[in-house]
This record gives C-alpha cells, sequence and structure tokens, in this order.
C-alpha cells in the first residue's frame, strides 16, 4: 500500500550508535510491507551516512554475504517491489513528471497509485549543474503559488532578471552585439538549479512520491514475452576493484512498473541502451553535444549588478569551435559565470577547462570577479542538436524525458522548461494509458508522441532547428553569427530546409594532433584561474576507491597504444576533473602509462561522447557516490 509519509532525514539527528539508529528505523517503518520496509530502511540509512563527507555506501545491517571463492553476485536473487510508475533521474523532468502524476491521481482519488523516483546522487539536486535563467512557463503550470512570498511552499531563490548583455570579445575588448529575440530574458529568473530540484522533491514528497537518492539505477530489465521494460535494477554495493565481492556486499534491488520513465539528463546510460535495444534514432540525426563548465563566485558588493544577464562570443574559443559564455548576477552577491564548448571540436590539444580559465582573465569577467571568492565550480554534458536529433520519445513499457531526449534549446540557452514540460506531457499520458488498460500487459504511450508534437516545445524546437547546424559551414563562427542573425529575425524556422548535423558523432570531427596547432595554456595564478585539482576539491566529489572503475576501458594498455600516438592525450584535456592521465613511464611503450583516477569523476559523461575511438563507457558508481553540488 502507498503511503504519503516521507522518509525521514536521520542525517539531521545526532546517533550514537548504529543499533539506536536501526531500532529507530524499524519501529518508523513497521507498518510496511517487507519489501517496501527494506527500501525505506536503506534510505534512511544512506541518509544517516551522508551527513558525512564520505557519501559512498558502507557495511549494511541486514547478515552480510558469504563471500567465499564460490560466490557470484549476480547469481544472488535480488529483492523487488512493484509499483505504478518508476522514474529514473530527480531532475527537473523526473520531478515533474513525479509531481503531474501524484496531482493527477490524487485529484482522482486514486491514493494508492505508486509513482517511484530513484536518483543516484546522494541528495536531490547534488549531481545537477547549469546556468541557470529559468523561462517560469511550465513550473508556473505545475505549482502555481512557486513564486508567490505569501505561499509556504514557496521557491524563495528565484532572482528576477533585470537586462541583458550580448558581447563579442576579442583578447583584450568586448564588443556589443544584437542578442536574437531568443534570448530576451525579461519575465525569466535567474536560479539554482541544483536548489530548484532540492526544493521540487519537497514538493514530491508532499504530494506522496517516494523519492529514494541513493539509488543508482545501473540495469534496464525487460519482459521475457515481448522484451517491454520492466524496470531497471540498482548496482551491487560491496564489490572490490577485482570484481570480488567483499564483506558488505549487497544485492541491488529490483523496480518493476508497467510504465519507467527515463529522466537521466543528458546522455544517460540506461538511456543509451534503450535507444539502442528499440532503435529509436533511426529516424533521426545524430546528438551533438557542448560541455558547459560553471563557477559560482561572491564578488564585492560594488560589483553586484542583481538580475543582470551577460552572454559573450568569441574569445577565448577559436573560430572553429562553436561555444560562448556566460555571467549572472544572482542572490545576494553571487555571479554564476561559466562557458560552453560544442564538443565537435577539432583540436584535440585543446582543452575546455583551460578555455574556461583563460576566459577568466578577460576584463569583462575579471573585472567583475576579482577580490571576489570562487565558492562552486562544476561541469556537465548537454544536448545541443535541437530538433532534428530528437529521437523516437515512447517504446513499451517507457518513455524518455528531458534532457535525455535532447529538449534543449540551445539558441535559447533555456532547457529547463522544456524537460519539465516534457515531464508532464509523459505523467499525462502514462496515467491515461495504466488507467484505460488496468490489465497486466505491455503499455505504450501513444498520447505522449502526439502530445510532443502538438507542444510548445515541438514548435520552440523546430523554428531554432538551423542555427545550431549553420556553424559547420565552411565560414565556421563568423557564417554561423551571420546565418542565425537571419533565421532569428527573418526566416524564423519557415524556411522550407532542415540543415543536418556531422556524422556520426562529435567523436569523428576530431582531427590528429599532428595536423593541429599545439595550445598551451598559462598557469593559473590561484585566485581568478586554478588549477584542475583545486576546482575538482570545490565539487564534493567522492567514490569509494576499492570498487569496480565505472569508466570502462575494456584494455587500458590497446587504448594507450592506438591513441596515444594519433592524440597525444586528448583524454587528459577533454576531461573537466582530471579523471585521465598519461604518467611518464619509461619503461611503457612510448614512454607513457594510461591512467584513470575514477575517483575525480564529477559524472559530466564528456568522455563517454568525446573519445575518439568510442571505447570508454561510462556507467554508474555505486549510489550516492559522484559531485555533491553547492549552487549550481
Amino acid at each position: 500500500m502507498a503511503s504519503n509519509t516521507p522518509v525521514p532525514s536521520l542525517a539531521r539527528r545526532s546517533l550514537t550508535t548504529w543499533n539506536v539508529f536501526v531500532l529507530t528505523t524499524r519501529r518508523a517503518y513497521s507498518h510496511f510491507p517487507p519489501t517496501r520496509r527494506r527500501c525505506l530502511l536503506q534510505q534512511s540509512r544512506h541518509n544517516c551516512l551522508s551527513s558525512s563527507r564520505r557519501t559512498f555506501s558502507t557495511t549494511p545491517w541486514r547478515g552480510l554475504a558469504d563471500v567465499s571463492d564460490s560466490f557470484i553476485p549476480q547469481e544472488q536473487e535480488r529483492e523487488s517491489d512493484e509499483v505504478d510508475v518508476c522514474i529514473v533521474g530527480g531532475g527537473p523532468a523526473g520531478l515533474s513528471a513525479a509531481i503531474r502524476l501524484k496531482q493527477i491521481a490524487n485529484e482522482a482519488g486514486d491514493e494508492e497509485f505508486r509513482v517511484l523516483l530513484l536518483e543516484k546522487a546522494g541528495e536531490l539536486g547534488a549531481h545537477i549543474v547549469s546556468g541557470n535563467v529559468i523561462e517560469p512557463s511550465a513550473v508556473s503550470e505545475l505549482l502555481p503559488d512557486w513564486n508567490n512570498p505569501d505561499s509556504p511552499s514557496c521557491f524563495e531563490s528565484a532572482t528576477p532578471a533585470t537586462h541583458d548583455k550580448m558581447r563579442f570579445l576579442t583578447k583584450y575588448s568586448s564588443i556589443p552585439i544584437p542578442a536574437p529575440p531568443q534570448m530576451n530574458n525579461k519575465g525569466n529568473y535567474i536560479i539554482s538549479l541544483n536548489q530548484f530540484c532540492k526544493w521540487l522533491g519537497e514538493r514530491a514528497e508532499e504530494v506522496g512520491v517516494e523519492v529514494y537518492p541513493g539509488f543508482a539505477a545501473s540495469e534496464v530489465l525487460y519482459n521475457s514475452t515481448d522484451g517491454s521494460v520492466r524496470g531497471v535494477a540498482t548496482n551491487d554495493l560491496g564489490i572490490s576493484r577485482s570484481g570480488k565481492p567483499k564483506s558488505s556486499f549487497e544485492r541491488g534491488m529490483e523496480f518493476h512498473a508497467r510504465v519507467t520513465l527515463f529522466a537521466e539528463g543528458c546522455h544517460g546510460s540506461l538511456t543509451k541502451q534503450v535507444i539502442k535495444k528499440f532503435d529509436l534514432r533511426r529516424d533521426s540525426q545524430p546528438q551533438t553535444y557542448g560541455l558547459g563548465l560553471k563557477e559560482v563566485w561572491e564578488v564585492k558588493p560594488e560589483k553586484f549588478k542583481k538580475g543582470e544577464i551577460v552572454h559573450t562570443m568569441g574569445y577565448p574559443l577559436p573560430s572553429s569551435t562553436y561555444g560562448g559564455g556566460w555571467l549572472y548576477h544572482f542572490g545576494d552577491n553571487l555571479v554564476s559565470l561559466g562557458l560552453v564548448v560544442g564538443l565537435d571540436y577539432p583540436n584535440p590539444w585543446l582543452s575546455p577547462y583551460g578555455e574556461f580559465q583563460k576566459m577568466k582573465h578577460h576584463p569583462i569577467y575579471e573585472s567583475v570577479i576579482e577580490g571576489g571568492n570562487c565558492i562552486s565550480y562544476g561541469a556537465r554534458a548537454l544536448n545541443e542538436g535541437g530538433f532534428q536529433s530528437i529521437p523516437k520519445c515512447a517504446f513499451p513499457g517507457g518513455a524518455l524525458i528531458g534532457d535525455t531526449a535532447g529538449f534543449l534549446n540551445v539558441p535559447k540557452i533555456k532547457g529547463t522548461h522544456t524537460a519539465m514540460r516534457s515531464g508532464m506531457l509523459a505523467a499525462q499520458a502514462a496515467y491515461s494509458a495504466l488507467k484505460s488498460n488496468p490489465d497486466s500487459g505491455t503499455v505504450f504511450l501513444y498520447d505522449y508522441e502526439d502530445a510532443l508534437r502538438s507542444s510548445s516545445i515541438w514548435s520552440e524546437l523546430k523554428q531554432v532547428r538551423n542555427m545550431r547546424p549553420s556553424f559547420h559551414s565552411p565560414l565556421g563562427l563568423y557564417g554561423g553569427i551571420m546565418y542565425s542573425g537571419l533565421e532569428a529575425y527573418l526566416f524564423r524556422g519557415k524556411t522550407p530546409w532542415t540543415l543536418k548535423h556531422k556524422e556520426p558523432g562529435d567523436y569523428a570531427a576530431t582531427k590528429l594532433a599532428s595536423e593541429c596547432p599545439k595550445i598551451e595554456y598559462p598557469k593559473p595564478d590561484g585566485q581568478i584561474s586554478f588549477d584542475i585539482l583545486t576546482s575538482v576539491s570545490r565539487t564534493g566529489t567522492n567514490h569509494e576507491e576499492d570498487q569496480p572503475v565505472h569508466l570502462q576501458v575494456e584494455d587500458w594498455e590497446e587504448h594507450k597504444s592506438n591513441q596515444w600516438p594519433k592524440y597525444k592525450g586528448i583524454e587528459n584535456r577533454f576531461c573537466p576533473a582530471g579523471v585521465y592521465e598519461y604518467v611518464e613511464d619509461g619503461a611503457k611503450e612510448f614512454g607513457v602509462k594510461f591512467q584513470i583516477n575514477a575517483q575525480n569523476c564529477i559524472h559530466c559523461k564528456t568522455c563517454d561522447i568525446k573519445a575518439p575511438a568510442q571505447d570508454i563507457n561510462w556507467q554508474t558508481p555505486q549510489g550516492g557516490e559522484g559531485p555533491k553540488y553547492f549552487m549550481t
């Protein structure tokens, strides 16, 4: 039976012994069925452990597994739970879908309708990073009192946008240029999406959504009869780096649902599998990506201009590389600044992190942050393919929602409103499909595909579909700017043609190191610019060392032998967290050893996208691990 009782956060309690914790949680959840009770106990235990800096799982309270040599983890039975809808991912899309589902069910008096949301981060919002200027249309539809100061559930951290600036940068100057109408931010708000998702999570629990942070869905489950999606399973805990079970081993859990919504964000690990199995890209172009790098600074009061929004193009990126920077003033003397670099850049010597640090020394940025304090850093890949890269979003037993499907409006530099709206549309379609077909059987969300095509998401993305691919022309950056101006002011998406993205993907755009000029980056000064490990320390990222490396490269030595001669260490440069290294080693071929520092990973997914050989597979580590972002 479902319950609206939210999971208590035991992280805020002062617990002296593990036994006190066990007794307390067992008593609190004694009225639940056994499987549901175990799930709640595991979640409460995770919350308790998450109060410390290290967020990874430790020895479970229940009996430990026998770890004899004959013990095979994959052959152990997993416990399971049955729900109506399972949602993978606690970002804007997943939380909006969950809230809308329970709103519909509660309005219909269907209080036993179970909606469960799994989030791999230790707490909601901890893996979320974005600019972010939000267009409020979707959140106003979902939660009309979201910004009403008289409402007890008001989101109090939204800063109204006051005015926009658009600048083209050279090395030492900035040239004012007209911003396209899509970038007009009147009526929009500057927010921390990290904080916004925490707030959405609270609203979800209020309406009865079962929210489980720290549960990393690592496997898609399929029905043996017709191959439809049956749900997901979380990964096993307590597996050593060598793949053998430790004394802390605990089998993952299965969550079965007639509808599973994937809301993993850009380039989700399970989404990749579903897209491949059901051939969802058969009628769409390849996705193209960018890497967004962001810092949050506390600046001097005299330099703070609340609500000001600045976007830049040009320096420091070469003309062959798509991208741009931003500077948003929000909250109390806080500034969000960052750089997006298109991952179809050709020069393997380019480092997005190095470009970002260099950009901050431009007068338009340095004049604001000089004398301030950098309090946060983060990075995340984002979809840039737009309209022509949207896959089929519905499949037997589920659907793709939000940025995992690619609903980001690149010229507008916004995707939160489209992600939320897609989640709401999927929720309506899912509830309708389940109630019109109450008997057990495969559910296909036909209404979701139809609703997408008649929604503002479709018309909005179709109108700007040719802007991003126009930067692939022989004229590069300048040709793209000119064509995008024509699209914005004259064509308005009504042209009979649709430009294409490069085939087969961003990784294929990478040239050999010998064909490109080498780029040397200045040494960080420690005040405006920082070395990469200092920045990584600001993410709060953490992974237990003794577990299988979640950045899967089948043969490290073979990878080095194939990639080092061609690209001279591109992995070390495209990664914004210092995960990949080529360490000098005279005993090794080419005098270097390939090394993966998985503990540094901030889950940006860039390696899975940009690696030229496509031989790096990003998989979820243990639940609750990874970055612990603040104000991103």
